[in-house]
């Protein structure tokens, strides 16, 4: 396999995140092919100071488990339909998932709108298009900021925002909290679900805890 966008992230990577172990897809093609071969390689990453996550596969291990994040009751239950049809293999570090559909794509998942972004159509695409843009598409400045005024993420941990970036939040470090990757999705299903059924213009309010 030549990839080389791949390769530079695996030298980048920190990891892994769990033992080696062997990973069956259903395939050896397409995206999930790549993913396959990228953890053979390393089972479990994080790339930019931990801004990017890859899930890890597997029992053992640090941070999310690639087969049970996937599972409809860990978070894609509260976020409907879409999200049933994407296959998350990582996340940044605003929780924003990147996932594979029907092994022909390669896209992105906003956790507050439910938005779907087309990236490419192999995880090499990915890999370039993270290459590419870094600080913007993987919020590494402020994922180092953060850690360097609060400490290190845990690996089960994602920075949401107090209030959600899509109702004018800031990207800024008192917007910010470290908070567990699921309950990460969870709190923001129903707001995505709702902003979905909403004509554009409208007023909404949220409790922020």
């Amino acid at each position: 396999m030549t990839s080389p966008g791949l390769e530079t992230l695996l030298a980048a990577a920190r990891g892994p995140l769990g033992p080696a172990v062997n990973v069956d897809l259903g395939t050896e093609e397409g995206p999930l092919g790549e993913l396959v071969w990228m953890l053979g390689q390393c089972n479990g990453f994080f790339l930019y100071n931990a801004s990017v996550q890859v899930f890890r596969a597997g029992s053992e291990g640090l941070g999310p488990e690639l087969a049970s994040w996937n599972y409809e009751d860990t978070w894609k239950d509260v976020h409907g339909r879409r999200a049933g049809e994407l296959f998350c293999f990582a996340q940044d570090v605003f929780s924003v998932q990147f996932a594979v559909v029907d092994n022909a794509a390669v896209v992105t998942f906003d956790p507050e709108t439910g938005e779907v972004t087309w990236i490419g159509e192999s995880l090499e695409a990915w890999a370039q298009w993270l290459l590419a843009e870094p600080a913007g598409r993987t919020g590494g400045p402020l994922a180092t900021a953060w850690q360097e005024e609060n400490g290190s993420l845990e690996p089960d941990q994602r920075l949401m925002p107090y209030r959600p970036f899509v109702f004018g939040g800031s990207y800024e470090l008192a917007n910010l909290r470290a908070v567990n990757a699921v309950e990460a999705m969870r709190a923001r299903g129903p707001i995505a679900q709702q902003l979905r059924l909403l004509p554009e213009g409208s007023r909404v309010s949220i409790m922020v805890r």
